[in-house]
């Protein structure tokens, strides 16, 4: 159960409550928005998101955009967000627990794992893997969204956010990372 209340529209007003509306209007609400709809400046915060999101998109393409960020998402343990990103990468036809790489899908899967584990131990080998293929407007989009997925995965964990009604179905296959189980 979420640590905070997960607002309704009636239980919202001012900005929240404009917020709520619009959202609403596109059948846009989720869990994790209704957290944050209890302050708008936070809401408006992290609904930069999606401009991150759409400009990853731009320059990695949408494939291996929803890889990067499930390879975010379940190295973080975010289980919220790793079942947004199982459901995403079903979507492209794939199975999330058996997924077979390319080379760039490898480099930005390897490098989503890294920035999780240890952003200040990213190996200079990898950035010079991905070098071969982005420029550095290109990555700093590419390293600019992992910061952004991973405020998400935060707020969604610290927070407990609820799984989504939609997401239940295949809440058996998130799998909580372990590699963090031996950190003092």
């Amino acid at each position: 159960m979420a640590r905070i209340k997960l607002l309704k529209l009636e239980e919202t007003s001012g900005a929240e409550r404009e917020r709520y509306e619009e959202l609403a209007g596109r059948n846009a609400v989720t869990n994790m928005k209704s957290g944050l709809l209890n302050d708008a400046a936070t809401y408006d915060a992290y609904m930069a998101w999606y401009t991150s999101w759409n400009r990853l998109v731009e320059v990695i393409g949408e494939k291996d955009a929803v890889l990067y960020a499930h390879a975010i998402s379940t190295t973080n343990s975010c289980q919220l967000c790793s079942l947004f990103f199982i459901s995403d990468v079903k979507g492209l036809g794939l199975d999330p627990h058996n997924l077979q790489y390319d080379e760039k899908e490898e480099i930005l899967t390897e490098l989503g794992r890294q920035i999780v584990k240890n952003p200040t131990a990213v190996s200079d080998e990898l950035f010079d893997k991905l070098r071969k293929f982005w420029n550095d407007q290109e990555i700093v989009v590419i390293v600019g969204f992992a910061g952004q997925m991973i405020a998400t995965n935060n707020f969604n964990s610290v927070l407990k956010i609820d799984v989504d009604q939609r997401l239940l179905p295949i809440i058996n296959e998130f799998k909580p990372a372990t590699w963090r189980e031996n950190i003092k």
